[in-house]
């Protein structure tokens, strides 16, 4: 879940960066257009995912998420 969490943070930002903020729209109507224009021209190149996380770096990761909030608990 926080890992796809993130990769809709990346998503958002990018698109923001690189199409919201240059365009000027009048309505909602454009505004869509302009997003869905985006996604067909970044879709038109796709790059895949690659996962570069060791399983034990996954696993400690947990460990200290998990102690982190049972000490903010107390």
């Amino acid at each position: 879940m926080v890992v796809a969490l993130g990769w809709v943070e990346r998503l958002v930002a990018e698109i923001t960066r690189q199409r919201i903020r240059r365009g000027t729209f009048n309505d909602v109507t454009e505004l869509k257009t302009a997003i869905n224009e985006w996604i067909e021209h970044r879709n038109q190149n796709p790059k895949p995912f690659r996962w570069t996380a060791s399983a034990k770096s996954i696993l400690a990761k947990h460990r200290r998420a998990k102690k982190a909030l049972a000490i903010a608990k107390t």
